[in-house]
């Protein structure tokens, strides 16, 4: 697994969001976005980091952030995972995991002595122009929001 790194231009992409509706990252020039990689929508670990996320809006949208949650889920799975945790954010599908490869966020895990290819939980901070500005890689999925909120008011 070869993971970006900050400095870095990230990859352009197109996904489809909750609604089937194509999403760019060229969509957001002159906004930073945090996209964040989580494994599968309405698991235990995957909500209480979107939960985080959606009750630091105020504070991210204070930093021009757009928030961006991508999974490989299909589209269908993605509107129930918004409608029950109140999601206030985009979330991507990527199927095929295409974007994640790109942002080498796909690779080996292991889990309870199995070995296979999953999605990693990392978050890329882009700035204004496209350029990975910092990799978040070390946080629990419960403190994900306050890692973020730390380096953004650590930066200023």
């Amino acid at each position: 697994m070869n993971t970006l790194t900050a400095g870095t231009p990230a990859p352009a992409f197109t996904l489809l969001n909750q609604d089937g509706e194509p999403v760019s990252l060229s969509d957001f020039k002159g906004r930073k976005v945090l996209a964040y990689f989580y494994p599968k929508a309405m698991t235990p670990g995957c909500t209480v980091q979107a939960c985080g996320l959606r009750d630091s809006k105020a504070d991210l949208d204070a930093h021009n952030i757009v928030v961006l949650g991508i999974s490989i889920d299909p589209v269908k799975r993605l509107p129930k995972f918004i409608e029950r945790d109140n999601l206030n954010f985009t979330l991507l599908s990527d199927e095929d995991h295409a974007v994640a490869e790109q942002f080498g966020v796909w690779g080996e895990k292991k889990f309870m002595g199995k070995v296979y290819d999953g999605l990693h939980r990392l978050s890329f901070l882009i700035d204004e122009n496209g350029t990975i500005e910092h990799v978040f890689n070390k946080f629990k999925t419960k403190d994900h929001h306050e890692v973020v909120m730390n380096y953004l008011q650590a930066a200023q």
